[in-house]
């Protein structure tokens, strides 16, 4: 009798992040530097192209392929940007900026307490994907969230 198989692998979570990339490698390579990522795994095509990979990045998985026109599967700069931004909690948001930076990335937004409890900044990639690293600083209730939002968006 066959075993059950589980309906979410182990290691994922129910909705992963699948980035498509012109210069897949090349953005790999970035994500270690930048992210910690680690390689879990990395299939080939015969014409060298990424086709498809997965890094871990703290206790989440991201899918990376290099793009594929002819299967519409398009990176951001062939697009002209994503509307898709990707959020990361790390334990130290200056640092990982930080190391981003010096990896290639380019600062969108400076890393600054925010209102709503985290210290974060944005980053742009070097493959079009923008990146919003965050530190949690601060468990805030629904109303407690709602008042420092008005209050932001009045000043």
């Amino acid at each position: 009798m066959p075993r059950p198989v589980k309906p979410i692998p182990d290691g994922y979570h129910t909705i992963t992040p699948y980035l498509s990339i012109k210069g897949a490698a090349g953005a790999i390579d970035f994500y270690k530097k930048a992210f910690g990522a680690t390689e879990v795994m990395r299939l080939a095509q015969p014409d060298g192209r990424v086709g498809h990979a997965e890094l871990q990045l703290g206790d989440s998985r991201i899918m990376v392929a290099d793009e594929f026109p002819e299967m519409d599967f398009r990176s951001p700069p062939s697009i002209g940007g994503s509307p898709v931004h990707l959020h990361m909690y790390v334990a130290n948001v200056d640092a990982v900026v930080s190391r981003a930076v010096a990896a290639g990335a380019k600062i969108v937004r400076p890393v600054r307490d925010q209102f709503y409890g985290d210290r974060v900044g944005t980053v742009a990639d070097p493959y079009g994907h923008v990146w919003h690293v965050s530190t949690h600083k601060e468990d805030l209730s629904i109303d407690e969230l709602r008042k420092r939002a008005a209050a932001q968006h009045k000043g």
